[in-house]
C-alpha cells in the first residue's frame, strides 16, 4: 500500500439473498457489489456515478461498515476496518461520516435541529457542557445557519437548508472522509450548486476526504479530482476527472457524457442512446455485465468478463474493444 494512501478497498463485495430456502438460505444471490477495487489519497474528492441500482450507495455503507461485506477489505490509513476490536471501532466511526441522500428522511422530526447537531458529540464522549453550545454555533456558521435556527424542527426548512443540517452533523464529530451519497439529488438546480460550492470550501478549509457519490457526470465535474463510473456492481472506468471528459473509454461512460445538456442552445452533441435490456443483478450471466446494451460488443463479450486494466497512467477500463482483445 502506498505511503500517502489514505484509504484503499479491495475486492469489496456485497450479494444480498433471494428466493431463500426452508432454512432461510439463499438460493440466488443479488451482487450489488461485485469485486470493487480503488483507493483515495488524504484530501482528495472521488467521483461516483453510475445508474439508479448500480450499487453506489451499497458501496458508501460498506466502507463505513454500516453494512458487512460479503467479501473483501476495506483499509483506512493501512488499518483493515473489518477486523478491528470493538475498542477501536468506535474511534473509527468518528473519522468516517456520510451525508444521506434524502434531507427529509435523514433528520429525526422530533428533535430541534440544535439536538440533531450535537447527538454525536454524546455518542462519542466529545461534550463538554460549557462547550457544547460554542461547538454548535461553530458548526451552523460553517454551513451558513445562524444560531437561532437551533431550537426549530426539520420540518420548518428547505431541502436546502436540510441538507446544511445533515453536513453540520457529519462535520461536528471533526470526520476526515466523509461519503457523500448523493447529497445534491434531491434538491433543486439552484441549491445544488450552493451546496456543492460549501462542500468544496469546507474540503479546503478542513482537509476532508470525500467519495462523492451521483447520477449523473455533469454533478461530479467541478468538485472530483477523479471519476469511477459503476455499472452493475462494478467500476467499469476510473481515472482523473479532466482525463475521463476528455478521452472517455468505456461506452458507458460515453453515453453518460453523451446525455449531459448542453446550456448553448446553438450546440449540440451526439446523443448516443443505449438499447437493448438492462441484465439483472441476480447471479448474473458470465461476460461483460454491459454487453447487452453495447453496440460495439462481441461474442467474446457474452462469454469473458473483462478485467479493470490500466490503458494509460492512471486511466483504468474494463473493455474488451479497448484493450483490442481477439473476438
Amino acid at each position: 500500500m502506498s505511503a500517502e494512501c489514505y484509504l484503499e478497498v479491495k475486492d469489496l463485495k456485497k450479494y444480498f439473498p433471494v428466493n431463500r430456502d426452508f432454512f432461510g438460505q439463499g438460493r440466488s444471490w443479488l451482487k450489488a457489489v461485485d469485486g470493487v477495487t480503488f483507493s483515495l489519497t488524504r484530501g482528495e474528492t472521488m467521483g461516483l456515478v453510475g445508474e439508479s441500482g448500480c450499487g453506489k450507495s451499497t458501496l458508501g455503507r460498506l466502507i463505513i461498515n454500516l453494512l458487512p461485506p460479503t467479501g473483501g477489505e476495506v483499509f483506512l490509513e493501512k488499518r483493515n476496518i473489518y477486523k478491528l476490536p470493538k475498542s477501536e471501532k468506535k474511534e473509527l466511526r468518528r473519522k468516517m461520516q456520510i451525508i444521506f441522500q434524502d434531507p427529509y428522511g435523514s433528520l429525526n422530526p422530533r428533535m430541534n435541529i440544535g439536538d440533531i447537531i450535537t447527538e454525536p458529540l454524546y455518542v462519542h464522549n466529545l461534550a463538554r457542557e460549557n462547550s457544547v453550545q460554542d461547538r454548535l454555533r461553530q458548526l451552523l456558521d460553517y454551513v451558513g445557519l445562524s444560531p437561532h435556527h437551533a431550537n426549530r424542527y426539520p420540518h420548518e426548512f428547505s431541502g436546502g437548508q436540510r441538507q446544511r443540517i445533515g453536513i453540520a452533523r457529519a462535520l461536528a464529530v471533526e470526520p476526515e472522509l466523509i461519503i457523500c451519497d448523493e447529497p445534491v439529488s434531491a434538491l433543486d438546480v439552484s441549491i445544488q450548486s450552493q451546496v456543492l460550492n460549501l462542500l468544496k470550501n469546507l474540503q479546503q478549509e478542513l482537509n476532508l476526504t470525500y467519495l462523492f457519490i451521483a447520477h449523473g457526470l455533469n454533478v461530479v465535474k467541478h468538485v472530483s479530482t477523479r471519476v469511477g463510473v459503476m455499472y452493475l456492481g462494478k467500476i467499469v472506468e476510473i481515472t482523473g476527472s479532466d482525463e475521463l471528459y476528455r478521452n472517455p473509454l468505456h461506452p458507458y461512460t460515453r453515453a453518460l457524457l453523451s446525455a449531459i445538456p448542453i446550456p448553448n442552445p446553438k450546440l449540440k452533441r451526439e446523443r448516443i442512446l443505449l438499447e437493448g435490456d438492462v441484465q439483472s443483478p441476480i447471479d448474473p450471466p458470465p461476460g461483460c455485465r454491459f454487453y447487452t446494451r453495447c453496440s460495439a460488443a462481441t461474442a467474446l463479450c457474452s462469454r469473458k468478463e473483462p478485467e479493470l486494466h490500466e490503458y494509460s497512467k492512471d486511466h483504468y477500463v474494463a473493455c474488451h474493444q479497448v484493450r483490442g482483445d481477439a473476438h
